[in-house]
């Protein structure tokens, strides 16, 4: 048994957590929220970090709260986290000229705004797959939490990763793992409960 008594060590990389990069669960992570989930974080300073599970569909659609988006084809809501949960937060590539107050997070990649101006945006037509993305709810955490998070292996930190804004559960998770390469390609062979293999 000891040639095997590495195969199933999970270890983080080097990467610091910062606005924009995203963070992958490791493969054993039993949270309801977080078992294999990929994180956008949008905020990371001193005093904690905030993002949204971008993979984990709620299944709740917009439309269902405003009446004037009734007739619209469906547009989903995913489970940003367990902070917040009534709060619907959004993510977009409109910049914050088409929107206004959006926070810049990364590469045409913004965070909330003026939430009139995205209605406008969205009545007129526009196109909503692939620019913009909701959640219920944030991801927070306390001072130091992410940090002694990372340092017990329960996440690993990437600035690597596919379109967001097509992210949609394991598959999400698999591609961001693969796209670590090396040592973590073998997280996706990992199965969700080790106990019952």
């Amino acid at each position: 048994m000891e040639q095997y008594k590495d195969l199933f060590q999970i270890t983080h990389n080097d990467l610091l957590p910062a606005r924009g990069s995203i963070l992958i669960a490791e493969p054993f992570l039993q949270d309801a929220y977080f078992q294999r989930s990929v994180v956008l974080l949008i905020e990371h300073n001193d005093e904690g970090s905030m993002g949204f599970v971008v993979n984990k569909k709620s299944g709740l659609v917009v439309n269902d709260f405003f009446p004037e988006l009734e007739e619209l084809p469906e547009i989903p809501i995913y489970l940003g986290g367990p902070v917040s949960g009534d709060r619907l937060f959004f993510i977009h590539t409109l910049g914050d000229v088409l929107i206004p107050d959006a926070e810049k997070i990364g590469d045409n990649l913004y965070f909330d705004g003026e939430f009139e101006a995205l209605k406008r945006y969205i009545l007129k037509g526009y196109p909503v797959e692939g620019r913009i993305k909701f959640f219920l709810g944030y991801s927070g955490w306390t001072e130091h939490q992410l940090k002694n998070e990372i340092e017990r292996n329960s996440w690993v930190v990437s600035r690597m990763y596919e379109n967001l804004f097509q992210a949609d559960g394991d598959a999400f998770w698999k591609s961001s793992v693969v796209l670590l390469g090396g040592k973590y390609r073998t997280w996706v062979n990992y199965p969700k409960d080790p106990y019952y293999n």
